[in-house]
């Protein structure tokens, strides 16, 4: 309760907020969620090759399908087996066919694996498939 002192006589009651405490608050939350945020991203660990593409920018929340170099498949960081992952995509996207699959594959992982991961895909009719690799300076021949 906070009290004002103006003639010295009386101590009258002042009915205003105190917003200082408020504020601390928010600022904790504020740097909780900077500090959080980063640590949401799909980690799953893979060797991704080089690529000389330019960059796209990234949606709000990519779904990343990887096969890693033991030819296992993710979504996000759930594996699955391959003859269910169309139906956790569908439960991924909620049957949303036109929403975007970012596929990364290890640079291990042979030409014939990662074709029969797209050809999964696309008979699972999701066809926006983006492929993920790792931005590289360009090389001048």
């Amino acid at each position: 309760m906070a009290a004002r002192l103006d003639d010295g006589s009386d101590l009258a009651e002042n009915h205003e907020i105190n917003v200082t405490p408020f504020i601390d608050v928010m600022l904790v939350l504020l740097i909780i969620f900077m500090v959080a945020a980063p640590l949401a991203t799909v980690d799953v660990p893979v060797d991704l090759p080089g690529s000389t593409a330019a960059a796209t920018p990234r949606p709000e929340k990519p779904l990343f399908v990887t096969v890693g170099s033991d030819l296992s498949i993710s979504v996000g960081e759930e594996k699955v087996e391959w003859n269910a992952l169309a139906s956790r995509l569908d439960a991924a996207t909620g049957g949303d066919k036109g929403e975007r699959i970012f596929l990364r594959a290890d640079k291990t992982v042979a030409y014939g694996d990662l074709a029969a991961a797209m050809n999964l895909l696309r008979s699972a009719g999701y066809l926006k498939v983006a492929l993920v690799g790792i931005e590289q300076a360009a090389t001048g021949s």
